[in-house]
């Protein structure tokens, strides 16, 4: 294993920390089809290999944290595919492996540590691929979600991941699960909702959404992922002043996609300016999600080391 030589919490609290960019971008930049239901989660049974490299692209690009392939894996949504749960429980725990793997290989190649993992737990709606991840309000009530989440996220801490990634939550009431699912468990979280403008994308406010892991002492970051930079340039500020917690930010490229022409328009709107202001709002976990390949995550880092504190957080 390479050895993080300090917790990322304290490595958040020397300075802006580098996550990776979206590891499906990089995956079908390399030729991989990820139209099922599991996604990238497929690969871990099929071509761990290439999750791997995936991995290591952007360690070599700059990331000193890798998400790993777990966001759409869980117990449920292998069965539909007749992995039971033994297997899940292995394909969950490789998840955070692989990472683990290319790490190694990045160091071994050069690039300076430490190296960290962080989990993906993604939301319900991921499980079920209808897109409900981006609506929230499932009808379930928050002992079901904790019910739902709490096993797989039991499975990626035994893994000892650096820090499980509650990502891409669109509802406030699920990360209220999400914070009761990941007590105990002796691996540090952060929280990431997927927003729209000033709001959750079930509609609560952020203040209020940020306001659910203010006392949590497990969730050691809060912010947004998997939404426009817009967006993410007033969610920033708003979850450093209701929490006092550091804040992860890595929204989308800015482009949007076109489900008529299937290909996506737009320029990208994520630049180094962007995330330097983000740092000096309260930002310490920075990287990007849609869209944002290993160039970015090179152009982020870059920018941060100009803009003040070392990104890469070295011991």
């Amino acid at each position: 294993m390479v050895s993080t030589s300090r917790p990322l919490a304290d490595a958040l609290a020397a300075g802006p920390v580098v996550l990776d960019g979206g590891l499906s971008n990089q995956l079908e930049a390399a030729g991989h089809d990820l139209g099922d239901a599991l996604w990238s989660a497929r690969l871990l049974a099929e071509e761990p290999e290439a999750v791997v490299q995936a991995h290591r692209a952007y360690y070599e690009a700059g990331a000193r944290v890798a998400i790993t392939a777990s966001y759409q894996a869980t117990f449920e949504g292998f069965a539909r595919y007749g992995i039971g749960a033994e297997r899940a429980a292995e394909l969950l725990t490789r998840s955070v492996e692989l990472a683990r793997e290319a790490a190694r290989r990045a160091v071994s190649g050069g690039v300076d540590g430490p190296l960290y993992v962080a989990a993906s737990a993604g939301p319900y709606g991921a499980m079920l691929a209808d897109g409900s991840e981006y609506r929230g309000r499932y009808g379930l009530t928050v002992d079901e979600l904790v019910r739902f989440h709490r096993p797989r996220l039991e499975v990626l801490a035994a893994a000892r991941p650096d820090v499980l990634a509650l990502e891409t939550v669109p509802d406030a009431e699920e990360a209220r699960a999400l914070v009761r699912a990941v007590r105990g468990l002796g691996v540090p979280a952060y929280l990431s909702y997927s927003v729209a403008g000033d709001r959750t994308r079930a509609g609560q406010p952020l203040a209020e959404a940020f306001a659910v892991a203010a006392e949590a002492d497990e969730v050691i970051a809060v912010g947004v992922n998997c939404c426009a930079p817009d967006d993410a340039d007033r969610a920033v500020r708003t979850a450093a002043r209701v929490t006092g917690k550091p804040v992860v930010v890595y929204p989308n490229s800015g482009e949007r996609w076109d489900a008529a022409a299937r290909a996506w328009c737009g320029a990208p709107e994520f630049g180094a300016d962007r995330v330097a202001t983000w740092a000096a709002d309260g930002a310490r976990l920075i990287g990007g999600c849609c869209r944002v390949g290993p160039d970015t995550i090179t152009e982020l880092a870059a920018g941060l080391g100009r803009a003040g504190p070392d990104p890469l957080v070295r011991p």
